[in-house]
């Protein structure tokens, strides 16, 4: 390992230590590298406009930045156990190419605002992918409840309750998925902000161009409190991690449904033969793998955002804890923004067994139906339920799916889903994004 950044003349470093210390944080460090490298960026060009750097140095240093991503990215230079982080390792390679230029580049942060600059923009990276595939699963539910509408037997308490459609399926999920995107958007709102230049939290003895810093890395506003920058770390990770369960706990109860709908017992649902599996054993299986997969999803990103949430029994300032939020944040994200990514494609390509859901239908169904007519006819709703729930058995005579469907006249169900108004706040959120990318520019 080379020399930690921190190293005191006559103090020896017991290797026991500084492996318990470094633990996996320089392969994780892998992922928020490139970042790193481009707050460096940033951070040099602050300096030269308050002259710490001159513009010689700040070219040279820039110019070692890019080698050291475009190396990166090639897998000519690996971040591992030679360095104690990626931090250390990016100051290493500029001291090793620019001699003293490269000793500079430090001055006026700390690995605390480092860290949480680069981590801070892959969480931008981690909403507009969230964004991304949640506005998709929206778009495909749309579409689908938009084709002609199949009768579905609807179900409280798992137990056959109403005429539903596979058209109010669609839009149930449609519509909790432009809640997802917005909150993704909101998400991202909320942690827009700068954090470097707050050093170790307490701010440095330099005046530092925070507000250049901001503009070059994109973020819409400083992080104006170093205290606060601190406070925030463990805090903005976890609202991340809540925006991507959110969505993934919408997906697991999907999944239970095609759990449900695609068992021999139900029958109403036949999934694309990429979505499952065979036996190891058992020549006639094939199994729903990914979507029990799915389903299982939600427990991975929720355990990450618990861990972090543990790891905050912390007073105000940095604290070494936090540096096991890495390991949470990124697997937690990880997993679930993989989990959304295979819906589109799987809500698109299943496909409906429409005679199992139309055999699924029981007269009793529509007793709902009878009570509601009644009352609507002015007799009172509690004598109208009785009188339904005594002739349940005969509820059905005469009645088809369609006939109720199509007298369900409720904002939202099944005779007035209200496609166009769901349309438009999803199209609502792509004029806004618009709008924003305008004014960024």
């Amino acid at each position: 390992m080379t020399q930690p950044l921190w190293q005191k003349s006559g103090i020896q470093i017991d290797a026991r230590i500084m492996r318990f210390l470094a633990g996996d944080d320089v392969v994780l460090d892998r992922e928020f590298f490139l970042h790193d490298i481009t707050a460096s960026k940033a951070h040099v060009e602050g300096l030269a406009n308050i002259g710490v750097v001159s513009a010689d140095e700040a070219a040279a240093l820039k110019r070692e930045l890019d080698v050291l991503a475009e190396d990166f990215r090639a897998g000519s230079f690996v971040l591992d156990e030679r360095y104690e982080d990626g931090h250390s390792a990016i100051e290493a390679r500029l001291t090793e190419r620019l001699g003293d230029a490269g000793r500079r580049v430090h001055t006026g942060r700390s690995r605390n605002d480092q860290i949480l600059v680069a981590t801070r923009l892959w969480l931008k990276d981690q909403l507009a992918a969230l964004e991304l595939h949640c506005h998709a699963i929206a778009e495909v539910c749309l579409e689908r409840a938009a084709q002609p509408a199949l009768p579905l037997p609807g179900y409280t308490h798992i137990q056959r309750a109403v005429v539903s459609s596979t058209a109010m399926w669609f839009a149930g999920f449609a519509e909790a998925f432009i809640d997802n995107t917005l909150r993704a958007r909101q998400t991202l709102a909320l942690i827009d902000c700068n954090p470097l230049g707050t050093a170790a939290g307490y701010g440095v003895n330099l005046k530092l161009d925070r507000e250049h810093t901001t503009r070059a890395l994109g973020f819409a506003r400083m992080q104006i409190s170093p205290i606060y920058a601190q406070l925030s770390r463990g805090k903005f990770e976890m609202a991340v991690l809540e925006a991507i369960a959110s969505a993934v706990l919408d997906v697991r109860r999907l999944a239970w449904d095609l759990s449900l709908f695609t068992t021999a017992e139900f029958g109403f649902v036949k999934l694309p033969s990429e979505y499952t599996t065979g036996s190891s054993i058992m020549p006639n299986k094939r199994n729903p793998d990914v979507v029990e997969l799915l389903r299982a999803s939600y427990a991975s990103v929720a355990a990450a955002r618990t861990e972090i949430e543990q790891l905050l029994s912390l007073p105000s300032g940095y604290q070494r804890d936090l540096q096991f939020s890495k390991g949470s944040l990124f697997h937690g994200c990880r997993h679930g923004l993989a989990a959304l990514e295979l819906v589109p494609d799987l809500l698109a390509r299943m496909a409906w067994h429409e005679p199992a859901m139309r055999a699924a239908i029981e007269p009793a169904m529509y007793a709902t139906d009878v009570a509601i007519e009644q009352a609507a006819a002015g007799v009172p709703f509690r004598d109208a339920y009785r009188a339904a729930a005594d002739a349940a058995a005969s509820a059905g005579e005469g009645r088809t799916p369609e006939d109720s469907l199509a007298a369900r006249v409720s904002p939202g169900a099944g005779n007035d889903l209200r496609l166009d108004e769901l349309k438009a706040r999803l199209a609502a959120l792509d004029h806004d994004a618009l709008d924003n990318d305008t004014l960024d520019n």
